[in-house]
C-alpha cells in the first residue's frame, strides 16, 4: 500500500506564503518587476530562506502572483468572444485590457516576457494573442474597424499604455482611459 498522500502545508507555511504573495502581488503593481526579492521578503515578514523555499525564482513568484489577474485577462477576452457586436466587443476588451494594465504595473511587465521562460506566461500569452486577433478580424469585417489595422497594431496600443507614468493608480487608471478612448476614435473606420 504505497498510496501518495496529499501533501498538506502547515498552517504557519500557508500563512507564509499567503503573505509573501499579497506583499508580492502589492510590490509588483506598485512597483514592476524589478523589486528585489529581499525586499518581498522583508514587505511580508518572512525571511530569505523562507521566501525561496516557496519560490525558488522571482519567475515562479511572478507567475504564483499573477494567476488572479490572468484569470481576470482570460474573462474579459471570452466576455468580449461571447459579444455578438464585433465593435463593442472589440472596444471593451481594449478599454478593460488596458485598464487591467494600468492598474498592476508588474502584470504587464510578466505578460509582455520579462520571463520568457516562464511556460505559464508563454502559453496563455499565445492565446491572448489569438482571442485579440480573433476580434480584430470580426470587427475589421464588420466594417468598424479600419481595413488597414492588423494585430499589431493593437498590441502597440498596449505597449504604449504600460508606458503611462503617474503617480498613483487611480491616475494610471484615468489616463489610460483617455488614451483608450483616443485609440479607438484613430482604430474605428
Amino acid at each position: 500500500m504505497t498510496q501518495a498522500l496529499p501533501h498538506l502545508r502547515r498552517s504557519d507555511a500557508r500563512d507564509n506564503r499567503d503573505r509573501i504573495l499579497e506583499a508580492a502581488r502589492a510590490v509588483f503593481a506598485a512597483e514592476g518587476l524589478a523589486v528585489p526579492m529581499r525586499e518581498i521578503a522583508r514587505r511580508a515578514d518572512v525571511g530569505p530562506a523562507t521566501l525561496y523555499r516557496h519560490f525558488p525564482t522571482k519567475e515562479a513568484l511572478a507567475t504564483a502572483a499573477f494567476a488572479g489577474q490572468m484569470r481576470a485577462c482570460y474573462a474579459i477576452v471570452d466576455e468580449g468572444l461571447a459579444d455578438p457586436d464585433p465593435w463593442h466587443a472589440f472596444t471593451s476588451v481594449l478599454e478593460n485590457l488596458l485598464e487591467l494594465q494600468a492598474r498592476d504595473r508588474g502584470f504587464t511587465a510578466a505578460f509582455t516576457a520579462v520571463f520568457p521562460h516562464a511556460l505559464d506566461f508563454a502559453a496563455d500569452r499565445e492565446r491572448a494573442v489569438k482571442s485579440l486577433a480573433e476580434l480584430v478580424r470580426r470587427a475589421r469585417e464588420a466594417g468598424h474597424l479600419r481595413p488597414d489595422v492588423v494585430l499589431d497594431d493593437v498590441i502597440l496600443i498596449l505597449m504604449a499604455n504600460g508606458g503611462i507614468q503617474a503617480k498613483s493608480s487611480a491616475a494610471r487608471v484615468a489616463a489610460s482611459r483617455r488614451f483608450a478612448a483616443l485609440a479607438i476614435r484613430g482604430l474605428r473606420a
